[in-house]
């Protein structure tokens, strides 16, 4: 089994992140909590390739839907289906027209739970209910409610893989494995390394 430190997940800063000059900041973010970045590029990008994407995993289409019927119950909103399914359809061609109206930045991030730790720091897939602190939260005023009544995809700068499963699945589909970088950063001795051996001159 090897160890959590190699345990790597798939970010993209999306078409908003990148028009807002957001990157830095979200680099930034996820570099001083210790994660090492792998692989990186920016790309423009296809409707297909997105559709592939947002697919890859079987149950995607599913839980999203869910998860958008239970969020507008939450809130008193009403909705003009609650099937997953439906709901989940008009999500995906709105999500194919914005991640494909400008470039975006694709990452790989690796380190101990790097998975949940992107996901938390992140914040939640609707940046008005997002938490203070999270980059969500701190940066997007959007909500699913004025998304739908505008008719587009919520606007909430990244994508970031939901398990380890899914983020080996998406990994594959963005990058080929030369273009993703072995290497060892000098701070990995400080968050890794048992005994902390040779810091004392």
């Amino acid at each position: 089994m090897s160890h959590p430190k190699k345990e790597r997940t798939l970010v993209v800063i999306k078409p908003d992140g990148v028009q807002r000059t957001l990157i830095g900041e979200i680099i930034g973010r996820f570099e001083k909590i210790g994660l090492k970045l792998v692989g990186i590029k920016m790309v423009v990008l296809t409707e297909d390739f997105i559709e592939k994407h947002y697919t890859l995993n079987p149950e995607w289409r599913r839980i999203t839907g869910e998860k958008r019927v239970k969020a507008a119950r939450e809130k008193g909103e009403k909705l003009p289906t609650e099937d997953p399914f439906e709901i989940t359809a008009v999500i995906l061609e709105k999500l194919k027209k914005y991640m494909t109206s400008g470039p975006v930045l694709a990452m790989v991030w690796q380190g101990a739970h790097s998975v949940e730790l992107v996901r938390k720091i992140t914040g939640g897939t609707e940046p008005r209910s997002s938490d203070v602190g999270t980059i969500r939260g701190d940066y997007v005023i959007d909500s699913y409610k004025m998304a739908d009544d505008d008719g587009r995809a919520v606007r909430n700068l990244i994508h970031a893989s939901g398990t380890v499963d899914e983020a080996e699945k998406e990994i594959k589909h963005w990058f080929k494995e030369n273009e993703l970088i072995n290497y060892r950063l000098i701070a990995e001795q400080i968050l890794y390394d048992v005994n902390l051996d040779g810091l004392l001159e």
